[in-house]
């Protein structure tokens, strides 16, 4: 029962969109701009280097906020990740916009982070490594979100975190890869945008 709860919770912290707000206080729906996704990347590309920073700050505070209130609630890390994938599914399913939202790394980042201090301080530094490795090496952040995801419950599993906590991770993998399914054909393609670079388009609303 508290895993519903859990899941619950994170589903309505997450469900606060930080990519539209921010939007919106600058008057722009960056639902019709760039890529039209609410996540962290289309915020820096439409709204700019300031929003974009804002944008993903907010998106892992909110993990970060579920994971705590569910992990002081109900006593346990199993308890914590069942919140932060509640607010990963919020945050790309936001019932109020249609259920369309972003792609949930940055959610997942703050998971990570969340879980490094309750858990294990290495979590964080190898799984954010093998992320920050992937956007360098590739010049995408879609690469690096994707190793990143897979990394996750890669790590937990050599930790030896309880097996509950691997499966979510699978799970919140594999939901990864399908939210992003375009880059990766993008990626396969070599047509995947930079995130500096002649192919970025010049969709930065001024």
């Amino acid at each position: 029962m508290f895993r519903i709860l859990c899941l619950v919770i994170g589903y309505f912290v997450g469900c606060i969109q930080s990519a539209f707000v921010v939007g919106k206080i600058m008057r722009v729906d960056i639902r019709k701009h760039g890529s039209g996704n609410l996540g962290t990347t289309n915020a820096l590309r439409v709204l700019g280097k300031r929003a974009g920073a804002v944008t993903f700050a907010c998106d892992i505070l909110k993990s970060v906020i579920s994971f705590t209130i569910c992990y002081k609630l109900f006593g346990g890390t199993v308890a914590g990740i069942y919140a932060s994938f509640g607010a990963v599914l919020g945050h790309d399913f936001p019932f109020y916009l249609k259920f369309k939202g972003g792609k949930g790394i940055a959610a997942t980042v703050g998971m990570v982070g969340a879980l490094s201090v309750v858990f294990n301080p290495w979590m964080a530094l190898v799984t954010y490594a093998i992320g920050i490795f992937g956007v360098l090496f590739s010049g995408t952040v879609s690469l690096g979100s994707l190793l990143f995801s897979v990394s996750i419950p890669i790590v937990l599993f050599f930790m030896k975190a309880e097996q509950e906590m691997i499966f979510v991770a699978i799970i919140m993998m594999f939901l990864a890869f399908y939210r992003h399914r375009e880059n990766i054909v993008r990626l396969k393609n070599g047509t995947e945008n930079r995130l500096f670079g002649k192919n970025n388009k010049d969709n930065v609303v001024k």
